[in-house]
């Protein structure tokens, strides 16, 4: 049996709540009917208190901060579960939930109970921390836009092929749900720019052997999200390509961090 620790008892009830919220928001789009924000907000905020406490007890180490793949990853969550609760109160992103709150169930799962990898300490320099937290809030901003475009993509089949489900009939008009999608890239382009800066200002060698793929991979994303808002902008692009073209960038970005970070962790073990 295992002991009943903090680190425990909070990464199970994140998970319970997550799932609660999950089954309560599914249930009532399946029905056509929209769930009550205010309680989806309120079980999706203690979820995240919860997530958050959990997260704490792994990310925090006598040395450091200690980053590894799956902290990493439950950190992400966080930032994107947060960014789209606080959202919630002006733009009708709650739809989103759905897909968030299964993704944060997984996570608070996975940092407690899968193996570590080898853990790298991060460096507490205030330069350093400002490149981790634009990182991983355009991360999340990204990661946002990508369950936008999924959402966007489902609509439209569905409208297309004239028989929208219960979930699509809660969904705001396609215009809005494509306003949103752009609104959040332009976001995360934004955030992503300023962490390529602070990276070039703040991390000794950005092209180290060990950072080169990142590095790289990250700049690829960049220029592909950068193509996709000036065809926006310049050429009207939308519907099926503007998703193309985020699902693309997206992949970047996810092997620019996470691709590299498995390899290194669970692979070279460095």
């Amino acid at each position: 049996m295992l002991p009943l620790s903090p680190s425990l008892l909070t990464t199970l009830a994140a998970a319970c709540l997550y799932a609660a919220a999950t089954i309560y928001q599914g249930t009532r789009l399946a029905s056509g009917t929209k769930a009550n924000k205010r309680l989806l907000v309120m079980l999706g905020v203690l979820a995240l208190l919860t997530h958050g406490a959990s997260l704490l007890t792994h990310l925090l180490t006598p040395t450091g901060l200690g980053l590894d793949f799956f902290t990493a990853a439950s950190l992400i969550a966080v930032a994107v579960i947060a960014l789209t609760l606080l959202a919630c109160s002006r733009i009708p992103v709650e739809n989103l939930l759905i897909l968030l709150f299964p993704l944060g169930a997984l996570t608070v799962l996975l940092a407690h109970f899968a193996p570590a990898g080898t853990v790298q300490i991060i460096d507490e320099e205030p330069g350093i921390l400002a490149h981790i937290l634009l990182s991983i809030l355009a991360y999340g901003m990204f990661t946002i836009a990508v369950f936008q475009a999924l959402l966007l993509l489902v609509q439209d089949h569905q409208l297309k092929h004239k028989h929208p489900s219960g979930l699509i009939k809660n969904f705001p008009p396609l215009q809005t749900m494509e306003s949103l999608l752009f609104g959040f890239l332009w976001a995360g382009w934004t955030l992503l720019s300023l962490s390529l800066i602070s990276g070039w200002l703040f991390v000794e060698n950005l092209f180290a052997q060990h950072l080169v793929h990142k590095t790289l991979l990250a700049c690829l994303a960049w220029i592909v999200f950068s193509v996709l808002l000036w065809g926006r902008n310049r050429l009207g692009w939308r519907g099926h390509k503007a998703i193309r073209w985020t699902l693309a960038g997206f992949c970047l970005l996810m092997l620019a961090y996470f691709g590299s970070k498995l390899v290194r962790e669970y692979i070279l073990h460095i």
